[in-house]
């Protein structure tokens, strides 16, 4: 949650719609200290993921997604400033040993990274490093966990998987590679998949597959997924929640269909407008947001989003709180966007209106 405030209000989902609670992330913050500076990389952030649903989790590179997903994982660096809670199940994982966090890691809670080529071992076979994955949270034998890793293989659809098990990863095209990765990842049979920006290095093609491949095994084994992105369109496709985050805070959440229907904060509403569309004229210029994020060692007074916000006013030097302004959808900002049934005059072509600035040959107009 954004703001001082963050550790008073309950985590969004927790009221009305709550089903059977599988995280709940409280207050968390992470703290770097670097060159005698100190680096708020998450401020706040409180969410709560149910059994069997899928979250994204939107936002700029730089605005903390990642980082708060490592630290469920137990895997920041010792230099790391941890605070909060994340409780998977009633356990507490911030702060848990190393040790004790080797058993979750991969058999409660599983995560595919960015770039397949970087998360696999060049040197070892595909399905040495699998069968690796499989001993690792279970008893199996050696032969017993080579056949599982091939039956791995063919649930993420993997061509020719018998073949593929001796190859390497080089021998793999990068959506072949990500579906190893995946392999690897479902190895434990976790019941949370963190997927951290898993489509990014790959196509459009590749990415649909990829997706679709995410969601029937999420279907097929009822896994929880955290889905990590700065595409608000496959948040819109497949996810049932939307956290919206902004210099290490969330501005906006609700469910995906409340959230594109009826966007509230600028940033949001100005990621939208700088998806290019179809219906655009030809040679349009391309909307984009203003400025840079904020540099997380220094932060601006008040919200965070203002010197980018054009709606910006002397209200925001003082930090809005993120709270539940409509049922079910959160938010934080002074100046909250109106639907364009309420603002006629905005266009509804450019979601981001005065928020989204058009560029031109790189260049920011």
């Amino acid at each position: 949650m954004s703001g001082e405030r963050a550790d008073t209000l309950a985590p969004p989902g927790s009221g009305r719609d709550a089903g059977r609670a599988l995280l709940e992330v409280r207050d968390l913050r992470v703290r770097f200290s670097r060159g005698g500076r100190r680096v708020h990389a998450v401020n706040g952030l409180s969410y709560r993921l149910n059994a069997g649903e899928i979250l994204a989790i939107i936002g700029e590179s730089g605005s903390g997604k990642s980082v708060s997903a490592r630290t469920l994982m137990g895997l920041l660096p010792p230099s790391a400033q941890v605070s909060g809670s994340a409780r998977f199940e009633g356990t507490e994982l911030l702060g848990m040993p190393e040790r004790e966090m080797r058993g979750w890691r991969g058999a409660e809670i599983a995560m595919v990274f960015q770039d397949p080529a970087r998360s696999l071992n060049p040197t070892m076979r595909i399905g040495a490093q699998i069968t690796e994955a499989i001993r690792a949270h279970s008893d199996m034998s050696r032969k017993q966990a080579a056949a599982r890793a091939v039956e791995l293989l063919k649930l993420v659809h993997l061509p020719a998987a018998e073949r593929r098990f001796y190859e390497y990863p080089h021998q793999l095209s990068g959506g072949m590679r990500q579906r190893v990765v995946i392999a690897i990842a479902l190895a434990g049979e976790p019941r949370l998949l963190i997927a951290d920006e898993a489509t990014t290095a790959l196509d459009v093609t590749t990415q649909a597959q990829i997706m679709e491949l995410l969601l029937e095994l999420q279907q097929r084994l009822g896994m929880a997924i955290i889905l990590i992105s700065h595409d608000l369109g496959l948040a819109a496709s497949y996810a049932k929640n939307v956290v919206v985050m902004y210099a290490g805070r969330a501005v906006e959440y609700a469910s995906a269909e409340e959230l594109f229907a009826h966007v509230r904060m600028p940033y949001t509403q100005a990621l939208l407008g700088a998806i290019p569309l179809l219906e655009r004229e030809p040679h349009a210029l391309l909307p984009v947001i203003p400025g840079q994020p904020p540099d997380p060692a220094a932060l601006p007074a008040g919200c965070p989003f203002r010197p980018r916000c054009a709606a910006a006013t002397d209200a925001c030097l003082e930090p809005p709180p993120f709270e539940e302004h409509e049922p079910g959808h959160w938010w934080a900002c002074w100046h909250p966007a109106k639907d364009p049934a309420e603002d006629p005059a905005r266009d509804p072509g450019e979601p981001g209106g005065a928020h989204a600035r058009p560029v031109k040959d790189g260049v920011q107009g």
